[in-house]
């Protein structure tokens, strides 16, 4: 049975991890372009009672190589800005983490890493967040994540989502990603720790009594 039939049939979220954990649709079966080039390692957290949930981009070198999302400078950035520490945002009974892709995507000539695998969110991204039905927050950690939830709502630059990011509460929180390639991003958008700071803190404290 083919990967894309299969994964209909979890009918509880440790279910449809499994399937998850055990996908390999994009180095055997691949939408577009050549099969991913290592053997998959599929990262993604989740349980019924998250409220937040973490949307991101995909693994990096690092996660790849521990399992761990966010396990990277990366990650300790965006609990700075989250307001919490390690074992509170690898509490996944709390917080989601749900990025576009669950497999490293591989690097590109610079050096960089590859978006998300285009396998991935169609097959199994909408029935993830048909398990999470306590969420009140997602955050949504780059330009693929925003463009999945928001659609046409979302602006024709990451810059104008994020700054229009009361457009979309009170669930949907648009941010950059925290990587250290958006640091000249974070230097010209001071706004973005002066409004947008405040607000992710409050909620995420919210969220997490």
């Amino acid at each position: 049975m083919s990967e894309r039939k299969k994964n209909t049939a979890a009918k509880s979220l440790d279910g449809l991890l499994t399937q998850i954990r055990a996908c390999r649709l994009c180095a055997e079966d691949p939408l577009k372009g050549k099969p991913l080039p290592h053997e998959p390692r599929p990262v993604i957290r989740a349980a019924k009672s998250a409220r937040i949930c973490v949307a991101g981009q995909a693994p990096g070198t690092r996660v790849h190589a521990t399992g761990i999302p966010f396990n990277d400078p990366s990650g300790d950035r965006l609990r700075e800005w989250m307001g919490v520490d390690r074992d509170t945002f690898y509490d996944e009974s709390r917080i989601a983490i749900v990025p576009m892709g669950f497999c490293f995507p591989g690097l590109d000539d610079k050096g960089g890493d590859l978006p998300p695998r285009k396998e991935c969110a169609p097959a199994w991204r909408a029935q993830v967040f048909e398990h999470l039905p306590n969420l009140e927050l997602v955050l949504l950690i780059g330009q693929y994540a925003q463009t999945w939830h928001l659609g046409k709502a979302r602006k024709k630059s990451m810059t104008d989502t994020v700054l229009h990011w009361r457009d979309y509460g009170p669930t949907y929180l648009p941010l950059p990603h925290p990587s250290w390639r958006n640091n000249v991003w974070l230097k010209k958008n001071l706004w973005f720790e002066e409004e947008v700071f405040p607000h992710l803190r409050g909620e995420v404290a919210r969220l997490l009594r």
